[in-house]
């Protein structure tokens, strides 16, 4: 701060010797002041801001504008993906999903919720039930005692509801970004995974789903596990589904979340690729994606859409992620990632990508924390 100082006229005051004026001893004759007294004393100069303070200013002024502009490109750059309309004919191909609680396999259900259940599903297009049925342990082995009442819920559901797919929904937490988790790494645990397919399958389930995370982008220990379970799912003529990461939303945005968070979150588009390849379905997470609005959040799952039917061959199923739950975090917010925000990129991103796209469909997580207008969504905006 440039700090200013004012001088004050000084007056200079003499006392007359006597005799020497005319004036009455005591009283003080005016003495004229001099030339230099006569001035004002002059203001200091401004200080001069040290270089350092200017560039350190200038440095955080162009660190904010690197963040809060990129920022603000993408989320206009998503608002403008929301815009449009979708193709005609853009709805259920009768390939949707929905993942549903542990509750069905141990016990919690009976007959009349079967029985509900599949009633409920008479009015959309789901075709697959992703069970839970875990989680699997860190060595990859799976305790029989999780799943007692698997084989009841299976033979029920198909007497119930013909045509609807039971899959066992397995998983774990990887130790990708702690010390504690599953390792697929390690070939015994990677066997050890094969094995519980092959067990649950013996259960009398139509397929395997399998949601193990964080996954990073390019491992290449996964792809090793899903061929060999693909062998074990062919040979039993049985599903072989996962759920995906999201794609990049910026060319190689992993690589740079991964080395300044450690979280990379997103897969590459060619790795998206090459696990599509290697599995009868796949079901993009496409939510918990940290955006604000439902403007925005529509937009993403437009763009994630599209970035995921570029690379999923004709031969997989390709099913889009519907938020059936309400939270408020970081990450996931509530007012924002809507279902029929959800549908709607879903059904732009097909139509700008691959509108007739037979293999196609929309996975509902997660029916123990849904909502009646979840459901009423899903059906008008989707279903018809």
């Amino acid at each position: 701060m440039t700090e200013h100082s004012g001088g004050t006229r000084m007056e200079a005051e003499q006392e007359p010797k006597t005799g020497e004026t005319g004036e009455t001893k005591g009283e003080t004759p005016e003495i004229p002041a001099s030339a230099d007294a006569d001035q004002a004393t002059p203001e200091p100069r401004p200080r001069r801001r040290r270089p350092w303070v200017r560039w350190t200013r200038r440095t955080a002024l162009a660190l904010v504008l690197a963040l809060v502009l990129p920022v603000l490109a993408s989320q206009i750059a998503l608002r403008v993906n929301y815009s449009g309309d979708p193709a005609d004919g853009t709805y259920t191909r009768n390939k949707d999903a929905i993942w549903l609680g542990h509750a069905w396999v141990d016990g919690r259900k009976k007959d009349a919720d079967v029985t509900a259940l599949a009633r409920s599903l008479e009015t959309t297009g789901i075709r697959d039930l992703y069970v839970h049925s875990g989680p699997l342990e860190h060595d990859g082995t799976l305790p029989k005692s999780l799943y007692p009442r698997a084989r009841w819920f299976i033979d029920a559901m198909h007497t119930a509801a013909p045509g609807i797919r039971v899959q066992a929904w397995l998983g774990d937490v990887l130790a990708t970004e702690s010390p504690d988790g599953m390792r697929l790494e390690r070939p015994q645990t990677r066997a050890a995974v094969v094995a519980s397919a092959r067990q649950i399958l013996a259960t009398g389930f139509d397929g395997v789903h399998f949601d193990l995370e964080p996954l990073h982008s390019d491992d290449a220990d996964y792809l090793t596990l899903l061929d060999s379970l693909r062998r074990v799912t062919r040979a039993r003529h049985a599903q072989l589904s996962i759920a995906a990461h999201q794609i990049d939303p910026v060319p190689g945005l992993h690589s740079f979340m991964g080395a300044v968070a450690g979280h990379p979150k997103w897969w590459s588009q060619k790795f998206f690729g090459q696990v599509a390849r290697r599995v009868d379905q796949i079901a993009v997470m496409s939510y918990d994606t940290m955006q604000p609005l439902e403007s925005t959040y529509g937009g993403y799952v437009a763009q994630q859409t599209s970035l995921a039917l570029e690379v999923t061959p004709k031969s997989t199923d390709l099913l889009m992620g519907l938020p059936f739950y309400h939270e408020n975090e970081f990450g996931h917010w509530n007012h924002a990632e809507t279902v029929p925000a959800a549908v709607r990129g879903v059904r732009l991103g097909l139509s700008r990508t691959d509108a007739d796209r037979a293999d196609f469909g929309v996975a509902l997580y997660v029916d123990f924390a849904a909502k009646e207008e979840d459901w009423r969504a899903y059906r008008e905006d989707w279903v018809r």
